[in-house]
């Protein structure tokens, strides 16, 4: 785990580090910004909805301690969701442009590749179909979260547990998409490199779930995601 967030937090170093991988960070900051704010109103509102379900009724000794767990579930929740809904946004959004930063990645490390010729919007649209199927095993463990939830304060503490962790697994598919597409591969290909090395993948997508939780630092983590990954090609090659 630790080797993962070592990764991430190399990607984040070099970023900041190269003039030529800052000159391609600035030109996306401002649409990620955008973008973080229109979804923080809606993290709120969730959060607020969430926390109406979950509160129970009644004057109990314990009301108040149990409606503070709930609150803090309700918001920990609807904030994974926001972040969620920002990398799969985000990403699509700033494809074009974190291509580019993986292109001058590579070439630091030596290898001469050509940028992505698709249209951005073609960028945008194949970033967001590669989301679909780990979206999926996320809606997967959501249900499984869904079942358990209901079960009185021991539910909602492991569905919040299962969604936790379902959630930093798909964060690592997005993450990884863009070094993942430009080196061809499918599905069941990042699937089987995600398994087989879970430890560094929950390092590295669980330290970039922490960071997105940050104001501004959150906006640096999609593109330190793809600098970090396109340091070391072996990574989206075993």
């Amino acid at each position: 785990m630790l080797q993962g967030a070592l990764k991430l937090l190399a990607g984040l170093r070099l970023m900041l580090a190269t003039k030529s991988l800052r000159a391609v960070l600035w030109r996306m900051l401002g649409l990620l910004a955008v973008l973080m704010i229109a979804l923080m109103v809606g993290v709120f509102s969730l959060a607020d909805y969430v926390a109406s379900v979950w509160l129970p009724d009644g004057d109990a000794w314990y009301w108040v301690l149990l409606s503070w767990l709930v609150w803090g579930m309700a918001i920990l929740l609807a904030a994974l969701s926001g972040i969620l809904s920002f990398t799969i946004l985000g990403s699509a959004a700033i494809a074009p442009w974190l291509d580019v930063l993986a292109v001058r990645t590579e070439s630091l490390q030596g290898h001469v590749i050509k940028e992505n010729a698709s249209a951005w919007w073609q960028q945008s649209l194949a970033s967001l179909a590669n989301s679909l199927r780990p979206l999926l095993g996320l809606l997967a463990w959501g249900c499984a979260a869904l079942a358990v939830f209901w079960i009185p304060v021991v539910g909602q503490i492991l569905a919040t547990v299962i969604w936790t962790y379902a959630g930093i697994r798909f964060l690592c598919f997005e993450l990884m998409d863009t070094t993942a597409s430009r080196n061809e591969m499918t599905f069941s290909q990042r699937k089987t490199l995600i398994n087989e090395r879970k430890f560094f993948w929950l390092g590295f997508g669980g330290l970039a779930m922490l960071i997105l939780l940050i104001p501004l630092l959150n906006l640096l983590v999609i593109p330190a995601a793809v600098v970090a990954l396109s340091m070391d090609k072996s990574l989206a090659m075993q």
